[in-house]
């Protein structure tokens, strides 16, 4: 495999700076002058819009990353695709390091940020049929061989998450299509998509969500992507952050409490409506039994033209349990059964009016309870 020493980093085209390693095995990162002048900040904590290089603090935490590039890396499932592709190439994964894992995603990752020079690892042309694609992702998932290996990478060797999925194109528009993990049902899909109708009419912001038909299952779940927008034949992408990211904070380690989000929501966006949307999906994440609600999970988009963050469109809604059953974030320090008393704590403690933060829980509790009784929970 080529060896990477240095990588552009670019922004819809424009260059925001340069990934080297050190002696020490860690990625430093600098700024381009242009960007400098022109740019912003893409990760506001730990990497300020100002000269000089700017390294890590150790090795452990994203292998040596800041966690705004580690947002570009493809998680649990993209990375077994992206090792059992280097195998088959006759490349030892361990050996590969985290410059050319971000050569390999290139401009292929979630979010604006693209890597030069890119590393293809080549692959064949993708199979259309869902079905198809899901009972191959399953002989993945038991490490068993499958023929459409290249064609699974090309798809999901860049997404992120746990659960297998493609990234593809519907109608002209970008999707992400998920299909069920070994540990879930025949009805994760159609779970999955309840739960996004539910969060719309709880007032949570998402994207377009559909259920797509299956012949062995309840359906695969597909959700527009909302870091790219288009606009005839012109496509921009839009810098996401995940919470995990902008707090160097692991998703692996729980650590964080909403009262941090919401502080967090109200350092960065400047906009109490935008920490209300913060609340309605802590609120909707306890009374759905959506407990894996850690850092990655959670992510802000950087408006270009306002110069500003924004909470992004939720994602990732389902019901679900973290690390012994509990909530990933907790709820004003309860993780395991947060109720009412919790969320309005949080709500005080964040300055929310106690009416209005009491009625808009009282609202989703409903829709929720509801929810489950629809997926049988």
């Amino acid at each position: 495999m080529i060896d990477v020493k240095f990588l552009n980093v670019k922004c819809n085209g424009m260059s925001v700076g340069k990934l080297a390693e050190t002696p020490k095995g860690l990625v430093a990162f600098e700024y381009d002058n242009s960007w400098l002048l022109n740019g912003f900040s893409i990760s506001p904590f730990s990497l300020p819009l100002k000269r000089g290089v700017f390294v890590p603090r150790s090795w452990e935490l994203f292998e040596g990353m800041f966690g705004i590039f580690a947002d570009s890396l493809p998680d649990v499932w993209g990375r077994l695709l992206v090792d059992r592709m280097l195998i088959k190439k006759g490349f030892s994964p361990r050996a590969v390091t985290m410059l050319q894992r971000l050569a390999i995603v290139g401009a292929g990752g979630m979010g604006a940020l693209t890597y030069e020079p890119e590393l293809l690892l080549e692959s064949a042309a993708e199979p259309r049929d869902f079905d198809v694609l899901s009972l191959e992702c399953g002989k993945i998932l038991r490490n068993e061989y499958s023929d459409d290996l290249d064609a699974l990478f090309k798809l999901g060797g860049s997404s992120g998450g746990a659960r297998p999925k493609i990234l593809t194109e519907i109608d002209g528009d970008d999707w992400i299509i998920k299909f069920p993990s070994s540990y879930d049902g025949l009805t994760a899909g159609a779970d999955e998509y309840q739960y996004s109708v539910a969060a719309k009419k709880c007032g949570i912001e998402m994207p377009e969500t559909r259920l797509f038909a299956s012949n062995i299952c309840s359906g695969y779940f597909g959700v527009k992507r909302f870091d790219i927008h288009k606009n005839g034949n012109s496509q921009r992408r839009i810098h996401t952050a995940s919470v995990s990211a902008l707090l160097e904070s692991s998703h692996r380690i729980p650590s964080l409490d909403y009262n941090d989000l919401m502080k967090l929501t109200m350092v960065l966006t400047r906009s109490f409506g935008e920490v209300e949307k913060m609340f309605r999906l802590m609120c909707f994440n306890v009374f759905a039994h959506n407990r894996d609600d850690h850092a990655k999970n959670f992510s802000f988009i950087f408006n270009e033209q306002e110069r500003g963050w924004h909470l992004s469109p939720a994602y990732d809604l389902t019901c679900s349990n973290s690390v012994g059953g509990e909530h990933a974030t907790t709820v004003d320090g309860e993780g395991r059964n947060p109720d009412i008393s919790n969320i309005m704590s949080s709500a005080h403690k964040i300055g929310m009016n106690e009416r209005k933060a009491k009625t808009i829980a009282l609202e989703i509790m409903e829709i929720a309870e509801f929810l489950l009784e629809v997926i049988g929970r």
